[in-house]
């Protein structure tokens, strides 16, 4: 560290004027504690480096790669599986070491707060879930819920609806206001995903709070259109609808709190398209396998298929 002091300090200004030369920063250095010779210094810089140090600064060149092409969300243990999927071997605790040494660590989540708030007068669906959010293929769970975002032009609110099985964003809309008309067009753009992939969804259970958006007649009919079960937690508290809840709480702290401050609708309209394409095709989920959501989603239909041809060749 002193040696990198001395380095950043020393030789000439951009315009070509004189700084500080060697001799004085030891000196100054060494009458307040630190002491170091310039001799130590120049033997110090003019060594060549070892092949580890070689190594170690190529490594960390793709480690802040990773890191910044990631939202900088990732801890060493994401970043070191990404390397290792981009073919790039390392062992973990080198990446654990260079991120620590560079002042690199991933985002930490905060707490959620709710944003819907309940219709007591509304009739509701009941509760399919049980809060169980494991369903065992996709389009059996949606879940769907409301964030919200500051920004200098006033709150903008986000809707989300999520396949349960890879965690999977299926639709999403930005608003300024948070309205029915707001979650019917989250709910629009997820029934639009499956449609033009050719999934049907005669076996979907669409799971939300209590909150009077989903609740209200023209979302519940919608439902019915498409042939989708409505579910609606029963107790209202966090848990009913988790899953949910912890993708928002992702979304705010990989996105919202680490790219702001926001500007106006639009500024956090384009981020979140950014971020949810992100999220399903290259963020690396745990509960997936710590492959993307997109990723499991088609290992699991690939999978399946295989099974169906296996079935039919062997009747």
């Amino acid at each position: 560290m002193i040696v990198e002091f001395i380095r950043e300090h020393a030789g000439h200004r951009e315009d070509g004027g004189l700084r500080w030369g060697v001799e004085p920063i030891c000196t100054v250095l060494s009458e307040h504690g630190l002491p170091i010779a310039p001799s130590t210094y120049y033997a110090h810089v003019n060594r060549k480096a070892t092949a580890r140090e070689h190594r170690d600064a190529l490594l960390l060149n793709e480690i802040r790669r990773v890191h910044a092409s990631n939202y900088g969300a990732y801890g060493a243990r994401k970043v070191w599986l990404t390397l290792n999927r981009e073919g790039i071997p390392v062992a973990r605790c080198t990446v654990e070491r260079l991120m620590r040494q560079d002042g690199l660590a991933g985002a930490v989540r905060g707490k959620v707060k709710r944003t819907t708030i309940a219709d007591p007068t509304a009739e509701r669906a009941r509760d399919l879930v049980g809060r169980d959010f494991n369903p065992a293929a996709p389009d059996r769970l949606w879940v769907a819920d409301i964030t919200y975002v500051s920004s200098w032009s006033g709150w903008v609110y986000v809707a989300f609806v999520i396949d349960a099985f890879a965690r999977r964003i299926l639709g999403w809309r930005t608003g300024t206001s948070m309205s029915t008309q707001l979650v019917l067009d989250a709910l629009e753009q997820a029934v639009w995903t499956r449609q033009r992939a050719g999934s049907r969804m005669e076996a979907v259970v669409a799971h939300t709070d209590r909150g009077s958006q989903y609740t209200s007649t023209r979302y519940t009919e919608r439902l019915a259109e498409a042939g989708i079960a409505a579910s609606v937690g029963t107790t209202g508290d966090s848990y009913d609808n988790a899953l949910a809840e912890t993708v928002n709480g992702l979304y705010k702290t990989e996105l919202i709190k680490r790219r702001g401050p926001w500007r106006t609708v639009d500024h956090v309209e384009y981020a979140t398209a950014e971020w949810v394409d992100w999220f399903n095709h290259r963020r690396l989920y745990a509960y997936c396998g710590d492959v993307p959501p997109a990723e499991l989603e088609a290992a699991y239909y690939a999978q399946n298929e295989g099974q169906q041809e296996l079935e039919l060749s062997h009747p």
